[in-house]
């Protein structure tokens, strides 16, 4: 579910910090400016793992801050395909079941890859697995809330960038509503087999 990337980034440090320890300082200014950033093809970066090395301090003209080239291990969020994760139910609609981990909300189970047969409840907004025994289908209703264990079978990362069109020699930035509308990583989840779903459904073994 978490790995460790190796990156690279120029630190800024301002004149008032300079006094203090500086690896503190740039590990500081490391997870205030990645945490909770995702990265294109890398992933969610939770927090600095460690740093590998910090070159000179550099002082440019015009600038009283400090700049530092600093190599280090950032923990990144970014589960396998394949990979059986368990979260909690945050929402319904027709198109499925979106699934929250705590840090990362942006999941999704599409109603395509549920358990089958299963049918939307509109009352109540939520999906029942119709689980059949012998002469009788029982509703198992997938309620908000409820812990869900699925595995990883897509991951999307989307470019949420602003672009720019040419318009009469000029830039303008598109903010069309279906670029408001993406998410930057999206992680696709499937139920559609045994032992997967509402963990209530199944009973544990050692």
């Amino acid at each position: 579910m978490f790995v460790v990337a190796t990156l690279d980034d120029t630190v800024s440090i301002a004149p008032h910090l300079f006094n203090e320890q500086l690896s503190t300082i740039v590990a500081e200014e490391l997870d205030r400016k990645l945490a909770n950033t995702i990265f294109q093809e890398l992933g969610l970066c939770i927090c600095l793992y460690d740093i590998i090395s910090m070159g000179d301090c550099i002082l440019l003209p015009s600038d009283a801050n400090f700049h530092i080239k600093v190599k280090f291990r950032y923990v990144v969020f970014r589960p396998n395909i394949d990979e059986i994760l368990v979260g909690k139910i945050r929402s319904s609609s027709k198109d499925g079941i979106t699934v929250t981990l705590g840090f990362f909300d942006d999941i999704l189970i599409p109603s395509t890859k549920l358990q089958h047969p299963s049918r939307f409840i509109e009352a109540e907004q939520t999906w029942a697995w119709q689980y059949e025994t012998d002469n009788e289908t029982h509703d198992l209703v997938m309620d908000i809330g409820e812990e869900i264990r699925f595995r990883v079978v897509q991951e999307i990362f989307e470019d949420t960038a602003p672009k720019e069109m040419p318009n009469n020699n000029t830039s303008v930035t598109q903010t069309g509503n279906d670029d408001d509308k993406k998410v930057p990583y999206t992680i696709i989840g499937s139920i559609s087999e045994p032992g997967l779903g509402l963990k209530s459904w199944w009973i544990e073994t050692s």
